[in-house]
């Protein structure tokens, strides 16, 4: 099992495979570098080569009492990939994981580490409502989160995949009791200390500066039916933000996307890488 060490000695678990032009995928909370399983399949057939890290405190890697931010998570991502050499990679990230993507290319992808990013239902800008962004969720969403999680984590991560996560809460919807049953698996595998560090990161981080900062091609997807991500207050306001940034929105989707819809969702990426 491939783990790196970090410099302070966290244990980063990781799967490269393949060769190649680098696709480096990061993941949502709570999750791990599995929920990735039908891009990697696709890309690896494709030529590429990919990677993905669990996130500390996430799946395999080390359950930290503290670095459970974005700052931390960005020089983690840092570290790993100039382990591996990685130049010219397309940094591609979900949810909490589009977060990690826009601060790591904003603060350490220069030197032609990044060729290209692209956030899915990405958290950026911010989530959380303020003065400064009164289209937000209310900081009681968040502490609500918290409530849930500390009171039963193992009920909570079955609600959120079952519920609003893919959409299986909307009329008509056909729930997919493997998916749900795979998310509660990732979830459950990572360290609950850090899953609830993990809910500030997500939704009180302001990644305003981090976008305005990448000047590499980024395309920014999202479902217009996000229940976890509203589109109006992340999507359409990150790429006002982005010097060239592509903005692609799909009808009716959700926000886990990727395991839901990959065969709409990895064309667009091939597309996207290759163009």
């Amino acid at each position: 099992m491939p783990i790196f060490k970090t410099k302070e000695g966290v244990e980063i678990f990781y799967k490269d495979w393949g060769s190649g032009q680098p696709l480096v995928f990061h993941h949502g909370w709570p999750l791990s570098a599995d929920d990735w399983d039908a891009q990697l399949m696709f890309f690896l057939a494709k030529g590429f080569r990919v990677i993905v890290h669990d996130r500390r405190g996430h799946g395999r890697s080390s359950q930290t009492f503290d670095g459970n931010e974005m700052d931390t998570y960005a020089r983690d991502v840092s570290e790993l990939t100039a382990h591996l050499g990685l130049k010219g990679a397309v940094h591609i990230g979900h949810s909490t994981g589009g977060g990690e993507v826009a601060r790591y290319v904003a603060r350490h992808g220069q030197d032609g580490r990044v060729a290209k990013a692209v956030l899915i239902g990405a958290v950026p800008p911010i989530m959380v409502k303020s003065d400064k962004n009164p289209g937000g969720l209310p900081i009681e969403v968040f502490d609500g989160f918290r409530a849930a999680l500390v009171a039963n984590r193992a009920e909570f991560y079955r609600a959120v995949p079952a519920g609003p996560f893919y959409g299986f809460n909307r009329p008509g919807a056909t729930t997919l009791p493997g998916v749900v049953d795979n998310w509660w698996r990732q979830g459950m595998m990572g360290g609950i200390k850090p899953h609830y560090d993990c809910i500030k990161a997500f939704s009180e981080t302001d990644f305003t500066d981090d976008l305005e900062k990448i000047d590499v091609p980024t395309l920014v997807i999202h479902g217009d039916d996000d229940q976890i991500v509203p589109i109006a207050d992340s999507a359409l306001l990150s790429i006002k933000l982005l010097k060239k940034g592509t903005l692609k929105v799909y009808k009716g989707l959700g926000h886990g996307l990727c395991t839901i819809n990959p065969d709409v969702v990895n064309p667009d990426l091939l597309e996207f890488i290759q163009s």
